[in-house]
């Protein structure tokens, strides 16, 4: 099955940056959001993004506006039913992932691929809303999108071999390295990496060192390009709170319990870099 269409569903920092590399892949893409304010930021983002690659001269102003003109903006989800491909990169619960993949199944074409960009929540939970399971597929992205290159594919219980090879070839297009996962909460990454951030947190809550002195450690002694603390405020508190309860819902398992501290800061509304405050405080 050929992609030519694809819809991105959610404006934020990861549907821009999967609507940008898809249309900077020869796809025509429409990126969905309930918002028009959401929309216009995402689609600015984007702007930002590309004329940012002109300036450093890893794209043409051609290239640029041709990347553009094969973007549009939709509130309405009923767009989706001319798109062979919906990636949906909402915001990270069950409940609402379900309600627009159950929307979805009724408007996209019989052919369509529905893809999630989840970091932690089952497939195979989501493909059910639908009446296409076989279609349904998890694609994670990295943050950054247009920097990062892996993307998780997630094979969900009832995922058949041509959707997830049409993924497969799809995520190489992107000039993405795809790597195929099994349907275990968390996947590959955020089953390696949040335990270690949660960990980072309860050194804080402990005592055991301030976040500079953690995140300093953790980039001399591990070589890793960024502190866990400084890592977790970027992907935001909150975020980093619902997958390690994911995790610790999925596995039973105590290694997995979130820490007090990370509780009480996404309470007191410290959800890092995108609030101001977290573990840093941010202008």
């Amino acid at each position: 099955m050929a992609i030519n269409k694809v819809m991105v569903i959610g404006a934020g920092q990861m549907g821009a940056g999967i609507a940008q590399v898809c249309a900077q892949s020869g796809y025509e893409v429409i990126l969905n959001d309930v918002s028009e304010e959401a929309l216009e930021k995402g689609t600015k983002g984007i702007e930002k993004q590309l004329a940012r690659s002109v300036a450093k001269e890893r794209i043409t102003e051609n290239e640029k506006k041709e990347t553009l003109s094969r973007l549009s903006t939709s509130t309405q989800l009923e767009d989706a039913g001319s798109c062979d491909m919906v990636i949906e990169a909402v915001v990270e619960n069950m409940d609402v992932k379900t309600k627009v993949f159950g929307d979805l199944d009724t408007i996209a074409p019989a052919h369509a691929i529905l893809a999630s960009n989840t970091s932690s929540l089952p497939i195979t939970e989501i493909a059910a809303a639908t009446n296409r399971p076989d279609q349904v597929i998890g694609m994670h992205f990295m943050n950054p999108v247009p920097v990062m290159k892996l993307v998780e594919i997630i094979r969900g219980l009832q995922t058949s071999e041509e959707t997830y090879k049409v993924v497969e070839d799809m995520a190489v297009q992107l000039s993405k390295t795809p790597v195929e996962v099994k349907d275990f909460p968390g996947f590959v990454s955020n089953r390696i990496l949040m335990p270690m951030i949660n960990e980072a947190i309860f050194a804080v809550y402990e005592g055991v060192a301030s976040p500079e002195d953690i995140d300093t450690v953790m980039k001399l002694g591990t070589n890793h390009p960024m502190g866990p603390l400084t890592l977790a405020d970027f992907i935001g508190l909150d975020t980093c709170l619902y997958i390690m309860e994911v995790l610790h819902d999925g596995f039973g398992d105590s290694k997995y319990r979130p820490c007090p501290l990370l509780r009480k800061y996404v309470k007191a509304g410290w959800l890092g870099k995108k609030s101001g405050r977290g573990f840093y405080q941010y202008q």
